[in-house]
């Protein structure tokens, strides 16, 4: 089995001088669409820009692609008069300054969800692992629920929103959680069962495709792929791509289980919310429920058991170096962390938002 990769980030579009959000009017994906064709593409509104690397066989490959995306968008958002910054929110822009990408999709969006879409002014991380069974993709799906809160505790990197210290390391899923079909899913047993509850949604119009089911992980509608999306977007290429291998690792070592005959535990989405909720709050910094021990442990505790978890598969898929990173990750604090440092520093969120950029490009 193979668990190719496939990476999407979406970048801030900063404007140099105030530090705010700006619209770059498209014309960052218009030039960078000559050179990366698909990998990149507007987002709903102006101030953003997503990348998406290629299938990659390996973590290898995906940090060759991933380093080209962000360097090459980055190149061209200086060259127009812009920047770019990577982090769940922006530190003081307030949303109802930004503009919406004209897009009939985007129009449909907006006219639904109103507020909520034009609000929803967010960056996230989105890692695909390549699994073709469907049914042992709803299997693994099933189970990678249990660690979502430690994967997201690992990337936040969101503690400020419109101007204030939200006392969250992750403000970015308060904003999400006001769409419709977000956070942790529910278990399907089947794949039948799974597809009759879209059917269901589409016949009564709920939905008019299944790509407008947004939670924290979804058997990918149109690709072959497991998407883990409850991750802000990591300030830096190191980041991404330990939490893409961390990933990655996760849904082999759980592939391994049950191919040996074995399960993981599966638990009802209330308590994993219990978890999800410490994520977004403390990061790396709080406690996390044990529900096999029912008791707390400390997040940093369970961060280091979740590597020794997947310790026998790590080798194999060729990202030592990447999983290894996680420790430095656990021991310097998350991007929430860093951000948080430096405004305590300086009293001056200008000073966060350099910061920011400064780390995008880190390694590019």
């Amino acid at each position: 089995m193979k668990f190719t990769l496939g990476i999407e980030e979406e970048y801030q579009v900063i404007c140099p001088t105030t530090r705010e959000l700006i619209s770059h009017d498209q014309q960052i994906v218009t030039v960078a669409e000559k050179i990366l064709n698909d990998q990149v593409k507007a987002e709903m509104h102006q101030a953003v820009v997503e990348v998406g690397t290629n299938i990659c066989n390996d973590i290898t490959e995906a940090r060759k692609d991933l380093t080209h995306l962000r360097k090459s968008i980055s190149e061209i958002a200086n060259s127009l008069g812009f920047k770019i910054g990577a982090a769940g929110t922006h530190p003081f822009t307030k949303w109802e300054t930004q503009l919406i990408t004209p897009n009939p999709r985007y129009d449909e969006i907006v006219h639904e969800l109103q507020d909520t879409a034009r609000s929803n002014l967010i960056f996230g991380l989105h890692v695909h692992v390549g699994i073709e069974d469907k049914q042992m993709s709803l299997h693994l799906t099933n189970a990678m629920r249990y660690f979502l809160p430690h994967l997201y505790a690992l990337s936040t990197n969101s503690p400020f929103w419109e101007g204030r210290n939200t006392g969250f390391k992750s403000f970015r899923s308060k904003v999400f959680d006001k769409f419709p079909r977000t956070g942790i899913p529910g278990v399907f047993q089947t794949v039948a069962e799974y597809e009759h509850y879209i059917n269901v949604l589409i016949k009564t119009n709920c939905i008019d495709n299944p790509k407008k089911i947004w939670w924290d992980i979804r058997m990918h509608p149109f690709f072959p792929t497991l998407e883990v999306r409850i991750c802000d977007v990591p300030m830096t290429i190191e980041e991404t791509l330990s939490i893409a291998a961390l990933i990655q690792a996760l849904v082999a070592k759980l592939y391994k289980l049950r191919t040996q005959n074995l399960n993981f535990m599966l638990y009802h989405r209330a308590l994993i919310n219990e978890n999800k909720w410490r994520a977004s709050r403390y990061g790396l910094d709080g406690s996390m429920i044990d529900f096999g021990k029912e008791c707390e442990v400390n997040t940093k505790d369970l961060m280091l058991e979740l590597l020794n978890f997947v310790d026998d598969v790590v080798d194999e898929l060729g990202s030592r170096k990447e999983i290894e990173h996680v420790k430095t990750m656990i021991k310097n604090g998350t991007g929430a962390d860093r951000q948080l440092a430096v405004f305590e520093e300086t009293k001056d969120l200008t000073k966060v938002v350099d910061y920011i950029m400064e780390q995008t490009i880190l390694g590019t």
